[in-house]
């Protein structure tokens, strides 16, 4: 019998291959052991923040870091507004099944994507920006393949903001955004695990000037 998996595996992430190789065996139960179990709320605020902050010429969106399509789930959008793109190719199918996305994209978000300039009107993700995932460099490549004017609503962990760079980012990339917008949000609901059940995120909202 394999070893449940839980948030201690989340969070004790390093590289793209610890993702690969953890989601390789956790894809299948993910979203009852990690969002059920752990009352993960990050999906459902930005799907609320983007539906706050958007319009109807913020398509096609992009899911940075799907996963298995929680954030799609949320959305409630015709699924040919919506591509997925994530690293792990299981996590992915799990994404596919839901029929939230119109395209699956497997790609490691810390090299250049196949995805041509300007193609995107918005950007969204919950959960990436965090211990072990990605950090504020990929903004670079997002933004590239972001149209002029194309909306960003993504989580930031809350103890990396300043620890991995990305209020240094914000002032590198200023002159190509619009002044960002934070809100600190819950990442988990009912979770009373004692080292990350009371965890926040800052929900990140701007466009691409």
């Amino acid at each position: 019998m394999t070893e449940k998996k839980g948030l201690k595996d989340a969070y004790s992430l390093k590289t793209p291959e610890d993702s690969i190789n953890l989601y390789k065996t956790w894809a299948s139960s993910y979203d009852d052991d990690f969002a059920k179990q752990n009352d993960y709320r990050s999906p459902i605020e930005i799907a609320k923040y983007f539906a706050k902050y958007s319009n109807n010429e913020d398509t096609p969106i992009l899911d940075v870091g799907a996963g298995t399509g929680l954030i799609g789930e949320c959305l409630n959008l015709n699924s040919k507004k919506v591509d997925a793109i994530d690293i792990s190719p299981e996590m992915l199918e799990i994404a596919r099944a839901k029929n939230c996305y119109s395209k699956i994209i497997e790609a490691d978000l810390t090299k250049r994507l196949l995805i041509n300039d300007n193609h995107y009107g918005a950007i969204i993700s919950a959960g990436t920006f965090t211990h072990g995932h990605v950090g504020p460099n990929v903004l670079d490549e997002l933004l590239r393949v972001t149209r002029s004017g194309g909306l960003f609503v993504f989580t930031i962990h809350y103890k990396l903001f300043k620890k991995a760079g990305f209020d240094k980012k914000f002032i590198e990339i200023k002159k190509n955004i619009t002044k960002p917008i934070f809100h600190k949000v819950d990442v988990y609901g009912n979770n009373p695990d004692k080292d990350h059940g009371s965890d926040q995120v800052i929900i990140t909202v701007f466009r691409k000037k």
